[in-house]
């Protein structure tokens, strides 16, 4: 999901929904859902001419047992030579790329389903074999919830830059945020007001980094980016540019305001490290500081100090 900045003031940016280019009329009549975020990731549901109920009900043609999921949630049919979903008065809606579904609409190639925590892709065509074993290969390097990269992608990333910068004495930094009172934020709006946050959050950063930068979310809230040949100043800089714009970000979910600032911690790569892990604690060590030093602020290593000191500011 892409989302444009919408500026009403020169101190905050508006998240809304970029609008898609969309495919033609599909002609083909099967199709498949795909789990990308949720409980059980890679699952895949044939959909063909007959009419399918969502549901947490165990006599759902597709049952989902989560508590955010309604016991008979969205029905999926095949009507007038295109598919459509439609929400059964469920409880926490129905939606399509994050649009409220408010009775029925267009489910087209390639849109993404969200049904209480549970995401799932849809895709259509006559190669749909196909799509899928791509689909899943997508998956082993993405995080179906913000579409950046994961963990286990994050590391080979890591890995490799490691060992360039040490082949070719080149720097790199890396820096590590996660959002602040995240676990406030869940308590007080609920589990998929935060799963909202972290996809707009993602957003809003890939649209300031570079073509070269690489951002994963590696935890629950917590988020890294590996920023090639770029200082320990460039670095803070960098770090310094997206907690003001997340500050400064009007995030939102069902029309109600969230609040959201993130802690940030940078290091960069020394000629001592001899790991990936080396480099990690250091970023992670600077980001634990900003936290307990009063979150919302930016805490950079000293360069070359073996003795740990760092210093935290709020941009």
């Amino acid at each position: 999901m892409q989302f444009k900045d919408q500026t009403t003031n020169p101190s905050q940016t508006v998240l809304t929904e970029a609008t898609a280019a969309r495919a033609p009329k599909q002609t083909s009549d099967s199709g498949l859902l795909i789990v990308i975020y949720g409980q059980d990731i890679g699952r895949r549901v044939h959909v063909g001419t007959e009419p399918l109920i969502i549901g947490r009900s165990p006599q759902c043609e597709i049952p989902i047992d989560q508590e955010s999921i309604s016991r008979k949630h969205c029905q999926i049919r095949f009507h007038e030579g295109e598919f459509r979903v439609r929400d059964l008065e469920s409880t926490n809606g129905t939606y399509v790329n994050d649009d409220l579904v408010e009775d029925e609409g267009r489910l087209r190639h390639g849109d993404q389903l969200k049904v209480g925590r549970t995401i799932m892709k849809f895709i259509v065509g006559d190669d749909i074999e196909v799509q899928y074993h791509e689909e899943v290969y997508r998956l082993m390097m993405t995080d179906g919830l913000t579409q950046l990269h994961n963990k286990r992608y994050f590391d080979e990333i890591l890995d490799k830059e490691v060992a360039r910068a040490k082949r070719y004495k080149r720097t790199f930094s890396l820096l590590m945020f996660d959002i602040d009172h995240f676990k406030h934020i869940n308590d007080k709006f609920g589990h998929l007001a935060g799963d909202a946050i972290l996809r707009q959050l993602g957003a809003v950063t890939l649209g300031r980094l570079r073509r070269n930068d690489v951002i994963a979310r590696i935890g629950g809230e917590e988020f890294a980016l590996i920023t090639p040949e770029v200082s320990l100043e460039g670095a803070g800089e960098l770090a310094g540019k997206i907690n003001r714009l997340v500050r400064d970000t009007r995030f939102e979910f069902e029309g109600t305001r969230v609040e959201v600032t993130i802690s940030v911690g940078v290091a960069e790569w020394q000629a001592h490290y001899e790991e990936p892990e080396d480099v990690f604690k250091a970023a992670d060590e600077k980001l634990f500081e900003a936290k307990r030093t009063g979150r919302d602020r930016v805490c950079v290593s000293e360069t070359g100090n073996d003795d740990g000191k760092m210093h935290a500011k709020r941009p």
